[in-house]
């Protein structure tokens, strides 16, 4: 036979032997599926996030097959919509020094934060969502979620950071009136906060929030009909998604290992201890 159909033994022999089993590709989309299914919003996972996902279950693959076979199996999701920006700069606001200039890495937690605003619609009105991002890990902090955007909103998103060792800490936002309120900056001079804020215009100054921001609308907000919800519903949803997915299981890119934000800064605490 081997003659027959010009293959070596051993050739035959090992198609044999293998021919049942799986093969790489079989193996990798059996893993992907189990990640896809730990969590429904799972399935915003892109290449890069899925190949850090094998890894920590001792896989490896390329972005290229991991692309491919996330393909073929109807993995791949391309956002509808893109989320736009509310806050408007005050044009009379005391020009204070950008502490950040866009380098948003730290070398610990509590060095450096980032905060915003931004909207979503729903049946009973408008939520406005502030949150305080912390770059050393992209940990969000502090949330504070109410149907309007005064300036109470930001103070008390700021109040909500006691819990933590913040004293010293950079914190950077837009030059939004709330921000360049005396009351805000009150606020800070009250919990030892030094204040950085964008440029006019300069929407690069503060990317990472806005980053978060559109993690949040392309993998919750968009995906649910907001516009037929109460408020009330929807914070919930935001709230969950924050606190017990993004936090605390996602896999996080910018993290060593994909680790997600909360278990990185556990383990942060456990190197220094």
């Amino acid at each position: 036979m081997c003659r027959v159909l010009s293959v070596s033994e051993s050739g035959y022999y090992r198609y044999i032997v293998n021919k049942d089993k799986p093969g790489k590709d079989k193996i990798l989309s059996v893993a992907m599926k189990e990640i896809l299914d730990e969590n429904p919003l799972n399935d915003n996972y892109g290449a890069p996030r899925m190949q850090l996902a094998l890894n920590q279950r001792g896989l490896k693959a390329g972005k290229r097959r991991i692309t491919r076979i996330m393909r073929e199996n109807g993995w791949l999701h391309t956002p509808k919509r893109r989320p736009k920006g509310l806050t408007k700069a005050d044009p009379e606001a005391m020009i204070t020094e950008n502490l950040i200039k866009q380098n948003f890495s730290a070398n610990a937690p509590f060095e450096k934060l980032l905060t915003d605003i931004t909207q979503i619609q729903c049946k009973d009105g408008k939520l406005y969502i502030s949150p305080i991002l912390d770059c050393y890990n992209g940990e969000i902090l502090s949330l504070i979620m109410r149907s309007n955007m005064k300036k109470e909103l930001c103070i008390d998103t700021v109040k909500a950071l006691r819990k933590y060792p913040v004293s010293g800490a950079i914190l950077h936002s837009d030059r939004g009136s709330q921000y360049t309120s005396e009351a805000f900056r009150e606020t800070l001079r009250k919990m030892n906060l030094y204040q950085s804020l964008s440029g006019v215009s300069h929407c690069y100054d503060n990317a990472r929030m806005e980053s978060f921001f559109a993690t949040l609308k392309k993998e919750l907000l968009y995906r649910i009909p907001t516009y037929r919800m109460a408020i009330e519903e929807v914070k919930s949803a935001v709230f969950r998604y924050v606190f017990t997915y993004y936090n605390r299981t996602r896999i996080y890119t910018k993290n060593p290992f994909g680790l997600p934000p909360a278990v990185y800064r556990r383990l942060y605490k456990k190197q220094v201890a």
